[in-house]
């Protein structure tokens, strides 16, 4: 698909045109590793597991990001967003859920329901610790019978990584004022001195919050939630290639990794094309865009 097909605004029957070429490409089979079932790799490193949810190992402390856990299907598609009806999540989880229950602690950078649902609400130990964005969430957390729940800020301390809530916001103004519940939302950054600096931005497009964490933390990896996803008439909630070329232009230094694709009903952007586009505009050596169940070195 050519860069001009990632365009803002998309109408509904453009939308479901380029939703019906995604589909095809979801309903491909697979190969995925069953990567929690063996050893896991040594060092810092990243598991793609599905949609957002993400594990970083990092300086021997295991972090599980925005647990998505139920069955293929499991939820309706998101109503006014492209591709709604199809059922979400689209694909299934590569391990069992019970494979990523140990951990040390879990990262919610907002509540919505592909980053923290009901099914990893009942499978997660009632005693995990959990971050949260702010009060507001962390108190929503708690009602749902947690008791180890804590709020990110400019500096957390968790076994000797330390943790930094950065900003930004899932869409555009014109979005966010139509769909004020979009926001707000989180990212994150985690650092210790001897180990890389990574940034995971989170639900967010472009903007000054995401650039001043880039110019603030100078991460040497960047995360970004790159699946484009689609506001029928009102545009995209999600990074797509231009602006993930922004990033890595903001941030020559850094190794970008694409995660929040090809897993629920609205992200338009397919692996293949980010990729695509990564090598026509020249900073495809320093991208990575892991399957599900893939690890990926920090």
């Amino acid at each position: 698909m050519s860069s001009a097909g990632f365009g803002m605004g998309l109408s509904r029957r453009g939308m479901l045109g380029v939703g019906a070429g995604v589909a095809a490409v979801l309903a491909a089979p697979g190969a995925v590793s069953n990567a929690l079932a063996q050893s896991q790799p040594a060092g810092d490193r990243m598991l793609q597991v599905r949609n957002a949810t993400v594990q970083i190992n990092y300086a021997g402390v295991r972090f599980l990001i925005d647990p998505m856990l139920a069955d293929q299907g499991a939820y309706p598609g998101f109503p006014g967003s492209a591709m709604s009806h199809l059922r979400n999540p689209l694909v299934p989880l590569p391990v069992p859920a019970s494979a990523l229950m140990d951990v040390d602690a879990v990262i919610v950078t907002h509540t919505h329901l592909d980053h923290w649902d009901e099914a990893a609400q009942r499978a997660l130990p009632k005693a995990m610790p959990i971050f949260a964005q702010n009060q507001t969430d962390a108190e929503t957390i708690r009602g749902q019978g947690f008791t180890e729940v804590r709020v990110l800020d400019a500096s957390n301390q968790f076994r000797g990584v330390s943790l930094a809530r950065t900003g930004g916001h899932h869409g555009r103004d014109e979005i966010l004022k139509a769909i004020p519940i979009l926001d707000p939302v989180c990212g994150v950054v985690l650092s210790k001195p001897g180990h890389k600096t990574v940034y995971l931005a989170g639900d967010t497009v472009w903007n000054d919050e995401v650039s001043g964490a880039i110019t603030q933390h100078r991460p040497d990896v960047i995360i970004l939630n790159a699946g484009y996803a689609q506001i029928i008439d009102l545009g995209p909630i999600l990074m797509g290639p231009q602006e993930i070329l922004t990033v890595s232009k903001a941030a020559p230094q850094a190794r970008l990794i694409a995660t929040h694709m090809e897993a629920v009903n609205h992200c338009i952007l397919s692996r293949a094309d980010l990729k695509v586009f990564a090598e026509r505009e020249g900073f495809a050596s320093k991208l990575d865009i892991p399957g599900d169940g893939e690890w990926v070195a920090l």
